[in-house]
């Protein structure tokens, strides 16, 4: 019922933005009487803020600039090489003549690195990497995991669970097919660790050249923040009964059972409610003022920030009780099918793990405990990195990532590239 409140509330709202929208856009007409006026800017930037306070936010488009490699443009295109129900497989195309003559070679002597990407599941869409993509973009493949919003992916077309997800990235990993170096970033860390191990088990000859994790919960358990002991102190039966609801019929995934991205969101702010706040008191502030940089930036961070996406039911309760409760992977207790989740059985996969001094969501500890499930995997082969003054969206983009934690990737990928 909630979710369907949801939808007839934001119908309803309809009407009341249509005229916010009509208001700012007049008010900001030279050829208005009020414009440029105290009175015409703070009515303009108050609509403006109601407009973008009762919106919905689709799935934000990539809008990769070209990259530059050398001083030189190089154009940047995005193909989907893989996909099943539940996600596509992205590839990024770089302009392959172009890069070429910036490097100054000849395009049949490109050969660089295959990255994956396998980004979280987790209420935002794969978009919110977008500066990690471009990290990687100037002298990798970069491909990256473009996860289906619940909701858009009708019933007919099956379940998805944890397990699911675990062979999505072995899949994945399998059809790039040249040893890939996967990156996990927050919440795919225990999937693809079970499914490197599933392939290190099988000895099969296309598992990666290395793995990342970065701010993962491998072992919740350790240095436990807000979300993990909220996950722990509920039960199971709390989350089943209290969080799940059904999509309505407005979508193709109607009468699928979800955990909506809008309870996601809703929790994603109220940790940090207060910062939020000052946050559009500031783009109110900057509007009034005639400040359109500030408040551009503003709205470019919460056009993606605000735009979520379901998770089914069967993956999200898995997860609660896998990753958060039961804490399988870490015990030796995971389990794929019939399988049995061995990390010890990966010894030629190298290990890097990137962890942020001050991460909310991911404590110090959690994503180094790869190092100790996989403990057949010799120190040759290991690193870990903790970024100072960094929380868990700095694990993966912003300054120090591309100044620091980047580079730092790099390198360790081509010490350990098994195609180099």
């Amino acid at each position: 019922m909630l979710y369907s409140f949801l939808e007839m509330s934001r119908a309803a709202l309809m009407p009341w933005r249509a005229a916010a929208n009509m208001t700012r856009q007049s008010l900001r007409s030279p050829l208005h009487p009020a414009f440029d006026t105290l009175a015409g800017r703070t009515t303009a930037a108050a609509a403006d803020l109601f407009e973008s306070l009762t919106r919905y936010y689709g799935k934000p488009e990539w809008e990769l600039s070209p990259i530059e490699v050398n001083g030189q443009p190089v154009d940047v295109v995005t193909d989907t090489v893989w996909s099943k129900p539940f996600c596509s497989l992205l590839h990024f195309k770089r302009d392959r003549a172009a890069l070429a003559k910036a490097r100054g070679v000849k395009v049949t002597e490109l050969k660089d690195r295959s990255v994956l990407i396998v980004a979280p599941m987790s209420g935002h869409h794969a978009t919110l990497l977008r500066g990690t993509v471009e990290a990687f973009l100037p002298d990798h493949e970069v491909y990256i995991t473009d996860w289906t919003d619940a909701r858009r992916v009708a019933v007919s077309d099956g379940r998805f669970d944890l397990g699911d997800y675990v062979l999505y990235v072995r899949e994945m990993i399998t059809a790039l097919g040249d040893n890939p170096h996967v990156v996990a970033v927050c919440q795919p860390g225990p999937p693809t660790l079970a499914a490197i191990a599933l392939m290190a088990e099988d000895d099969d000859p296309t598992r990666p050249s290395s793995m990342t994790f970065m701010g993962s919960p491998i072992d919740a358990r350790k240095s436990p923040t807000v979300p993990n002991k909220l996950a722990e102190e509920r039960p199971y039966e709390w989350f089943r009964d209290n969080l799940i609801q059904t999509v309505p019929a407005v979508y193709p995934g109607a009468m699928r059972r979800v955990y909506p991205g809008f309870l996601q969101l809703t929790g994603f702010i109220n940790m940090n409610f207060e910062r939020h706040v000052d946050a559009h008191w500031d783009f109110f502030q900057h509007m009034v003022e005639g400040d359109g940089d500030s408040a551009d930036r503003h709205r470019q961070f919460y056009d993606e920030y605000l735009s979520v996406m379901d998770l089914t039911e069967e993956f999200y309760l898995q997860t609660i009780h896998d990753v958060f409760q039961a804490h399988t992977l870490a015990r030796g207790e995971m389990r794929v099918g019939e399988r049995l989740v061995r990390p010890e059985t990966i010894t030629d996969v190298a290990l890097l793990t990137v962890e942020g001094e001050n991460d909310d969501i991911s404590g110090i500890g959690q994503t180094q405990a790869a190092h100790t499930l996989c403990s057949n995997l010799p120190e040759a082969l290991r690193l870990d990195h903790v970024q100072p003054g960094v929380g868990h969206y700095g694990v993966f983009n912003g300054r120090r990532f591309r100044e620091e934690i980047a580079p730092k990737m790099k390198a360790f990928m081509a010490e350990h590239d098994k195609g180099a």
